[in-house]
This record gives structure tokens, sequence and C-alpha cells, in this order.
């Protein structure tokens, strides 16, 4: 785990290489030798000069073993806090070793191992694109539990260090980081690490943090100090503006654990700190998190490269159908990626030589696209993989417009392409090995992480973003406030109202998405949210943010404000539904259409789901996803379809589970 080279000027390099995993981590491995290293380095303390501490990963320290913290419950919270405070025992012990020591950082250093390099007297960066450093624990559900929040206020004040670091949880590059403090200096290389560290050693520095030195006072002092008075009174805001009242337990963990910091010294800090994050740990959100976003993104990433063999892109050329911002930005992703890009409106002499794929982009009508698709897809010839960029239209209905029907693939990318993370991989029965292979290597091309799918109209995520758009064209045309419909999906944890969402993708092209799936749909004669989006498009000329004018009004270079007439325009707002019953529409709509894909195949497994409703639209993210809220429902699924058909009975039998062919616990299974 730990190798151990000295020098004659007396500096001790320690390398942290853990050899049973990828990258090195605070498992038992590091508790239990990482406390042998410290007392080795205590018994030669007076031969020594300096510690240099890297690593031989790529990555300089990876932190908790997100595995045990996944399946953590509130039985286990003491356990959890008793591993902390011997974690924190140990970087303390690194911290007043009474030489210095240097954090060599190599590679990302984020959690965990942002806070054993904080324990340091010195930090040392590559300035690498890969490396990140800082503490994004409350991404997680959690808060900095290694000491992080504690000496981030002892470094930089409570205001710097919350609203800087902590609170957003900020992935810094090296450059931010040293000039936010978290790093001390950067060198360009690896190989000068070392002897930057040397170079500070050789100094003679102090090996004594100042919280440590007597007469120490916290920058901007504590939360008792009338000075900092004024900023602990709009933290409580600055929070519920970072969640918008979403589940924010992290948030307030941290903010409390920062400024009850402040009042005790050192030790107690960090018990306190202990406390709250174990607290964080044992509660249901952070498991749904961590499952949602770490677990269940590995799974997904493992099923679709297992559909390659790494060789799908043998041209590196790539021919794009459709000139329009969507096929531009693919272009970008394409050129970042080293590939050689076309872009094309149809056919064109600029379609010469061989292409491993054609992503079709096209806007316009079904008949227009089939035409032109046909064309361009009979020039580059079988063999070519054909890619739908659209999930509007089902595979099959494509298949008969390709040169070779097996070619056909979807591939589904999101808007904007350039921040969104998912790519949505659609095959049919037919579709072949190399055309699969093809988008897969694509998608890893460009760095997204891909999901697999089946080929019905609207793949998948998409369905799912109908599904709770709809709920809330429905909940509009009840007789609910638009306002209500809006705060009650930010405090649901969506990251945008649900009716500006609507806006952003536009009325038109959402009720052309709606049509599409709505023949699958439950409720399929409820054509309510059809009858919104007929009135709002054709009567009142209202379509959306690109036109300025939808459930919005978008003011010039102002984010918008919903119209003053769209409560009057539907049923008059006077229909009380509960904030609680609102959000529950909402996340059930979603919810119910992911098992329903589940149900029919169109979704192949739990993992997906969940990771395409979190990247691909915004499900909220405290829920780990879409078939995860289902199972961390209390009581678990069946306590979801108690509920389920509650709904059912007051709002109709899209909300009934029984539309399922099997039980919905059999469908989704249980929370793993």
């Amino acid at each position: 785990m730990f190798t151990w080279n000295r020098d004659d000027a007396g500096v001790v390099v320690v390398t942290i290489d853990d050899p049973s995993q990828a990258v090195n981590t605070a498992n038992e491995n590091f508790r239990r030798q990482f406390p042998e290293l410290l007392d080795q380095l205590e018994k030669d303390r007076d031969s020594i000069t300096g510690v240099i501490l890297t690593s031989a990963k790529r990555t300089f320290f990876a932190g908790a073993d997100l595995a045990s913290f996944a399946t953590a419950g509130p039985e286990d919270v003491p356990a959890v806090h008793a591993l902390l405070d011997d974690l924190k025992a140990g970087f303390r012990r690194l911290e007043t070793l009474g030489v210095p020591v240097v954090a060599a950082i190599n590679g990302a250093a984020l959690g965990g191992g942002c806070e054993l390099s904080l324990a340091c007297h010195y930090r040392v960066a590559v300035d690498r694109p890969d490396v990140l450093i800082g503490l994004p624990e409350v991404s997680l559900g959690l808060l900095p539990g290694a000491g992080g929040i504690v000496r981030t206020v002892r470094m930089f004040g409570l205001a710097k260090a919350l609203e800087l670091i902590l609170i957003p949880g900020t992935r810094f590059s090296p450059g931010g980081a040293l000039e936010v403090g978290l790093v001390d200096e950067l060198v360009g290389s690896d190989d000068d690490l070392v002897p930057a560290a040397r170079r500070w050693l050789a100094a003679g520095p102090l090996s004594r943090k100042p919280w440590d030195e007597r007469g120490y006072r916290i920058p901007g002092g504590s939360a008792r100090d009338p000075e900092t008075a004024s900023m602990l009174a709009l933290l409580p805001a600055k929070a519920r503006k970072k969640t918008r009242g979403a589940p924010s337990d992290a948030v307030q963990a941290i903010v409390s654990t920062a400024v009850e910091s402040t009042l005790v010294d050192f030790g107690n800090a960090q018990r306190i700190e202990s406390r709250y994050c174990a607290q964080l740990v044992g509660g249901q959100v952070s498991s749904n998190i961590i499952k949602g976003t770490f677990f269940d993104v590995r799974s997904a990433r493992a099923r679709s490269r297992a559909l390659t063999d790494g060789s799908g892109l043998q041209h590196r050329r790539v021919l794009i159908l459709g000139d329009n911002p969507m096929g531009r930005g693919i272009e970008k992703l394409c050129q970042d990626a080293g590939l050689d890009t076309v872009v094309v409106d149809g056919v064109d002499d600029a379609i010469t030589g061989h292409f491993d794929v054609l992503i079709e982009t096209m806007f316009s009508d079904l008949a227009s696209r089939t035409k032109v698709l046909s064309q361009v897809s009979e020039l580059v010839g079988a063999g070519t993989a054909v890619a739908t960029n659209s999930s509007w239209t089902a595979l099959a209905d494509l298949a008969d417009h390709v040169a070779d029907p097996s070619d056909l693939v979807g591939f589904h990318l999101f808007a904007p392409v350039d921040r969104m993370e998912l790519a949505e991989i659609a095959i049919a029965d037919t579709t072949n090995d190399h055309a699969k292979s093809v988008v897969v290597d694509l998608a890893r091309a460009m760095n997204k992480t891909s999901i697999v799918v089946g080929g019905a109209a609207g793949f998948y995520a998409n369905r799912v973003l109908a599904a709770f758009l709809g709920e809330a064209l429905r909940l509009l045309s009840d007789g609910v406030s638009p306002a209500a419909i809006e705060q009650a999906a930010y405090q649901a944890g969506f990251p945008s109202g649900v009716l500006r969402l609507a806006d952003a993708i536009g009325l038109p092209e959402l009720r052309e998405l709606i049509d599409a799936v709505t023949d699958h749909a439950a409720d399929s004669d409820d054509s309510s949210p059809r009858t919104v989006l007929d009135t709002m498009v054709g009567e009142l000329d209202r379509t959306g943010q690109v036109s300025g004018r939808g459930f919005y009004d978008y003011p010039e270079a102002r984010r918008g404000h919903l119209w003053q007439g769209l409560q009057d325009q539907f049923a008059p707002a006077t229909l009380e539904v509960g904030l609680v019953e609102i959000q529950e529409r909402l996340l059930f709509a979603g919810a119910l259409e992911a098992a329903a894909c589940l149900d029919r195949k169109i979704l192949h497994s739990v993992a997906e789901g969940n990771v395409g409703s979190i990247l691909g639209v915004g499900y909220p993210i405290w829920t780990g996803g879409a078939v995860n809220y289902i199972q961390q429902y209390a009581g678990g699924p069946e306590g979801f379809a108690e509920r389920a058909r509650i709904l059912a009975q007051s709002w109709g039998r899209r909300f009934d589970p029984a539309v399922l062919t099997a039980p919905i616990g059999s469908v989704v299974g249980a929370q793993s």
C-alpha cells in the first residue's frame, strides 16, 4: 500500500499504491496500513527533514469507499462515525508530525483525496486537464467528513469556504485550485512534482498549521463575531437558492457543521463534522444519489462496452445529415474527438469515400426526412452505420429507408450536446453488431455515458420526459396555479420548472413527442396535454422560448416570467391541490413510465433506467433515478403501488400499476 524512499537529505517520499484496485481509497487496507506508516514516521522523525506524499496511480487519492456508504442505513451511523474519527486521527497525526509534509498531487484529488492533501503543510499539483481538485461531496448528498470542512473554514474563513468550495462542491482545475488556495504551486509534468516538493522542503518551512499556533483567529472571525453575523444571516437564503427547496439535507448539514466548528477547538470541530457526516451517510438520500450517479453509471457503461470490440471507428469519418444547430453541435463533438466530419443537408458532392457512420439530425416531417435519408443512405452504401439522433420516430418507421436496415441504430444526444452527458443508443432486433459497435465507440470518443435501449418511439428518456411534462399540462388543465406547478417541481428537485422546460423544448416539438408516445400510454383517452398544446400553439401562437412566447414571456435578454394570462386561459386556478400531491403526480408519472419501459423491454436494466432519467431529462437526482424512486419509496415497490392506486382513483387510470403485465415489484425489482 505504501512504499518508502528516504534520500541522503532526510526527505522521505511515500508513494500510495493499493495493489488490490485501480485507485487508492480509504478502504480497509488503507485504514490498517496508514497508522503503521505514521508509527514509522514518528519513530524516525528525528532523522527526517520532510515527507513527500504522492501516488503511483493515475489519480492521487479517491477518498471513501462508496460501496459501503451506498448501502448504509440508520443502524450504521455509529460505525460510520467511528470510521470517520479514526480516519481523521490519522490525518491529524500526519498534520502534527513535527516535520513538514508535502502533498505531491499527481492526479485527481477529490473528496477524501483533497482532505488528505489539506492535512499536509504544502500542496503542489501537476497542471493537467484531467486533474480535478475539490470537495464535491454535496453532489452525493454527503459532506466532507475527513476534516475538509474544519480545515477549509480555518484556512479561508466561513464565507469563502462555504460559498466557493463547500456548498457548490466545485471540482477545480489545477489553476482554479491554485487561485482559490487549495493548492500552493503548479508544475507542468508528473516528473516535476517531487523536485518542486524538495525545493520547498529545502527552504526550511514550518511544520505547524496556523490553527495550532497560540492566538490563531479564523479569517473573518467565528460565528459569534459581529462581522460574521451579516454573512450568516444570508446563508439560509443562499442555500435555498442552490437547492430551490429540493431535499437539501447535505447543504444544511454543511452549513451547520461549518458554523458550529468555529465555536469550538479543532478536536471538537472534527467530532461535530463526523457526527453530521455519519447521519447523512445513514440517510436514504445519499444512498439514492450514490447508487444512481455512481454505481448505476458504472453498470450502464459496462453494458454498452459489451456491445463493442473497440474497432467500430475504422475510418474515423462521420457524415452528419442535417445542417442545423444539433448537427453543428454534433460536428463539434466529433471534431474534438479527432474525427473527420462532413455536414450536409441532402445529396451533396462532399459525400465521397468511406464513412463509419451517417448521423441523421433532420427536423422536417417524416416523409421529407425519410426521402432524404433514403437518398443519402444509398450514397454511403450498406456497411455504414445509419444513426438517427431523433428519438421521436421509432426505428421500425425508418428501416425501409436505409440501404441495409440492419445498419440502422438510434444515437440520441441531448441538447445542449456540449453539456449533456448522456448518449442513448437504441437498437432494434435487426441491428447488426457492427452498427452497435460504431455508435458505442463514437459515444466513448465524445466522453458520453451511454445507455442501451429499445427502438420504440421516444426511445426511453424522452418517454419519461413526455410522461412528467404531460402530467404538468394535466395539472394546468385541471386548474392548478401555474406558479404552484413550477414551485412544486423545483421543490421536488427538478432542475427547472416543468413549464419552463416545456418552453425550452418548444411546444410544437413537445406536442410531436407526446403524439409519438401516446399510443402506448396507460390513459390514452385523456387528451388534455394535447388540448393545452393545441391551444398554446394553434390558437395563441405561443410556441416556446425560441419565439419569446410560451408558458413564459421572455423579454429580450431576460430569463422570462410566467405569462400573466396563463392562469385564466385554461381552467381558472380554483382547484386546491397540495404541494406534495403535485410533486407526486410529476414524480409518479415519470417513474411509472420507466416501469412501463422495463415491462415492454424498451429498457433492459434498472441501472440504465436510473441513469437515463437523471442525465437525460433531469429526473430529480435525490431519488437516485426514476426506477429507484419506486424501489426506495416508503414500503418499497408495494408501498409505491398502493400510493399509485390512490392517485389513480383521483386523477386517472394512467397512475394504476395494473396496466403493467406483472406486479410492479417484479418489474423493477427490490432496491439493491
